[in-house]
């Protein structure tokens, strides 16, 4: 199994990370993808080996963002796919640190596919990820991860949020991220949320100029972030964050911010009411509610 720290760039651990043992809480990491043809076999349904590679990325994000340091994964516990992922498929990837020691910490991980027509959702697996830090630097003898404390469990949110590392096929030859790469990820999460949220196929109408503050390095996290602002008949406004955050220091940073305009649409891609009930006036949003 290949390991994803291949392509960071490590850096010494802070004096803080030397002293005692810090508490933190193991918050939920998500990776969210949707299933194309070519990551499914002939059936359709997503390879098994793909579910478990993203499984393997989202761990390591998520005990690099608990351990601020660089880890491997050391072993998985048996995972069993008890339903499949198919093309269309939005599948979402959540993680959570569920144990720590001196350097090793056990990361959960739950992998869910959803329609995106009717929004029917369902389990595909469950496993446990044993991942082990390697922290370097001068301060790397003294470290060890922090306490992790409980945190209880909260998806009452409107705001899709997904992230994902950066490796060196998605950056320039300076290694910084393409912004066509940035777009895209995007106008992904925009997806995602328009699609969620009326439960129709969607399409990409239009986007407002996006402006680039700040460029992501190779070995960075992005997390998107993409919310509903406004809906109108058959159309949604759906505003886009992009943000990068370094893995090792935990530095974060807006990168971006787009508008992006999605129509829902019928197998005939023809637009369609984003509601049943459809009300002619556009309905703004607050705070991501209705």
């Amino acid at each position: 199994m290949s390991f994803p720290c291949r392509n960071l760039m490590a850096v010494p651990m802070t004096e803080n990370a030397t002293i005692g043992k810090l508490a933190q809480h193991g918050s939920i990491t998500r990776l969210i993808d949707i299933v194309f043809p070519g990551d499914t076999n002939h059936h359709g349904i997503l390879f098994g080996g793909t579910g478990l590679a993203l499984m393997d990325r989202v761990a390591f994000i998520a005990a690099t963002r608990f351990g601020r340091a660089p880890f491997v994964t050391a072993s998985c516990e048996r995972i069993d796919f008890k339903q499949p992922a198919r093309i269309g498929h939005i599948i979402e990837f959540a993680a959570r640190p569920v144990k720590a020691g001196r350097r090793s910490l056990t990361v959960e991980v739950e992998m869910a596919a959803e329609t995106i027509v009717g929004r029917q959702r369902h389990s595909c697996t469950r496993g446990m990820f044993h991942m082990v830090a390697i922290p370097e630097g001068e301060d790397a003898a003294g470290y060890v991860l922090p306490e992790l404390l409980s945190e209880e469990r909260s998806d009452a949110s409107d705001v899709v949020a997904m992230v994902e590392i950066i490796f060196p096929d998605q950056a320039n030859s300076v290694g910084r991220m393409f912004g066509g790469e940035a777009i895209a990820y995007m106008t992904k999460a925009a997806f995602v949320a328009a699609s969620r949220y009326c439960g129709k196929l969607v399409v990409l109408a239009s986007s407002e100029r996006i402006d680039f503050a700040r460029a992501i390095a190779i070995g960075e996290i992005v997390e998107a972030e993409a919310r509903v602002e406004h809906v109108g008949r058959s159309s949604m406004s759906i505003e886009t964050k992009l943000w990068s955050e370094n893995l090792l220091t935990g530095e974060r940073n807006i990168t971006a911010t787009g508008h992006f305009t999605m129509v829902a649409v019928d197998k005939d891609h023809r637009p369609i009411p984003v509601r049943d009930s459809v009300t002619e006036e556009a309905i703004p949003f607050e705070n991501g509610r209705a």
